[in-house]
């Protein structure tokens, strides 16, 4: 689908202004980003690094013990490539201390893993004096491919408008190594964890209907006329529809003028009022 391609000079030099403009706003002074191994936070730590500097981006890899042994490899290889600063730590004595009390499914076990590396993260983003930047695409974001408060937290989400196929677009542009990009995709959060077989769909076939759904405004019906199957079109459509909880600031009742509301203080300007 030819609207998934990307001018891919424009989408680096605007995403790399975007991160380092973000920092000037917050005040601190570095980046601190969750490098996995996977493309999309190899990604995240190329642009950053060409954003802020190779001195200010500081990457944190947390393998769950052996789980996570090939992408904490893959992990240095990048941060020695970009010269980066990179610390490992192994979360598993953390996580069994609680996984020891509670009986767990995988998608329990997923997603307080994901929230045990995004408290670590943040508390790194404390020692260091710098923000977090997160590696949540916009395919992820929109079906609700992320864990609440998990890998979704985040300073700043330079991917969020980018599409997980276009992520691989971009990724090859700025000659990101073959050894990311052919990876499979996997959150590591179990033993042979696949994205694309949890999702149900392919990323490739996902992308294009997300894509006629929410940029092309498209009802099932004609999604489904554009030669999609019926069963994947809907099934993406309920993920869309049910995970707008997660996109969503957390709901807070009204009871002040809403001039002086909360809103108000959240989203004003203060740098430029006197």
């Amino acid at each position: 689908m030819d609207n998934l391609k990307l001018n891919l000079e424009f989408a680096k030099n605007l995403i790399t202004s975007f991160i380092k403009e973000e920092k000037e706003k917050i005040g601190l002074k570095k980046g601190i980003v969750a490098l996995s191994g996977g493309v999309d936070s190899v990604l995240v730590s190329y642009l950053s690094t060409l954003a802020l500097g190779k001195e200010d981006v500081v990457a944190i890899n947390m393998p769950y013990g052996e789980l996570g042994k090939k992408g904490s490899e893959d992990s240095i290889k990048i941060c020695e490539i970009l010269n980066i600063r990179y610390e490992i730590i192994d979360i598993k004595p953390l996580i069994d201390i609680y996984f020891d009390l509670e009986e767990m499914d995988n998608l329990r076990k997923g997603n307080f893993m994901a929230r045990m590396r995004m408290n670590i993260v943040f508390d790194k983003a404390k020692k260091f004096d710098g923000f977090v930047i997160g590696c949540s695409n916009k395919s992820e974001l929109l079906i609700g491919y992320s864990t609440w408060y998990g890998d979704m937290a985040a300073s700043i989400l330079p991917l969020g408008d980018l599409y997980k196929t276009q992520v691989y677009l971009l990724s090859k542009y700025l000659g990101i190594p073959d050894y990311i990009i052919n990876k499979v995709p996997s959150a590591e959060l179990w033993t042979d964890q696949t994205d694309e077989e949890e999702i149900g769909i392919t990323y490739e076939e996902l992308d294009k209907i997300l894509y006629l759904i929410v940029d092309k405004r498209m009802n099932v019906n004609e999604v489904i006329k554009e030669g999609f199957d019926e069963e994947k079109v809907k099934k993406a459509k309920r993920m869309l529809v049910n995970s707008q909880f997660k996109r969503r600031f957390p709901p807070i009742p009204k009871l002040s003028d809403r001039t002086i509301g909360i809103d108000y203080l959240y989203f004003r300007d203060y740098k430029n009022y006197d």
